[in-house]
């Protein structure tokens, strides 16, 4: 049986590992830039989100290899009497892991995170071509309560 995966925040060196997940699959081909070094914007972006203590840029690990990730945000809010809520976004595994259960691992892990920094909702947003996604999220106790729009600029 695998050991089960390491929970950690990413590290810079993650970030090749972290930006081959986001672009292994459908859509992550059409708007990722796999390509090596790093584009400069994700060193960026990985920069800023790992100096703000209200993000966290995760990684599932099993033995080196990086096998999972995950972008937590802790958000403020005056909503709901003041109460924090955890985002999670940015959400992919490795192929290879497709089906193990580290998903709902991943989840449960964030979930437990939101819960001991006080937040008293945890969201999130997904594509509308991620009926799969869908469908986990549910299994897990989400609920499709809202609907979310988004403008590129």
């Amino acid at each position: 049986m695998p050991k089960s995966p390491a929970f950690r925040r990413a590290q810079a060196s993650d970030l090749p590992a972290i930006i081959a997940l986001l672009a292994d699959d459908i859509l992550g081909q059409q708007r990722e830039d796999a390509s090596s070094p790093p584009n400069r914007k994700y060193v960026e972006a990985f920069q800023a989100i790992d100096s703000d203590p209200t993000q966290l840029q995760v990684v599932a690990t099993q033995g080196d290899g990086v096998i999972g990730t995950l972008q937590l945000s802790f958000i403020p809010a005056l909503a709901r009497q003041g109460a924090w809520r955890g985002q999670i976004e940015g959400v992919r595994t490795a192929a290879a892991h497709s089906g193990s259960g580290l998903g709902q691992q991943m989840f449960e892990w964030a979930i437990a995170q939101c819960r001991a920094r006080g937040c008293n909702l945890v969201q999130l947003t997904t594509d509308r071509e991620r009926p799969d996604a869908h469908r986990f999220y549910e299994k897990l106790g989400f609920a499709g309560s809202h609907i979310g729009y988004k403008l590129a600029l």
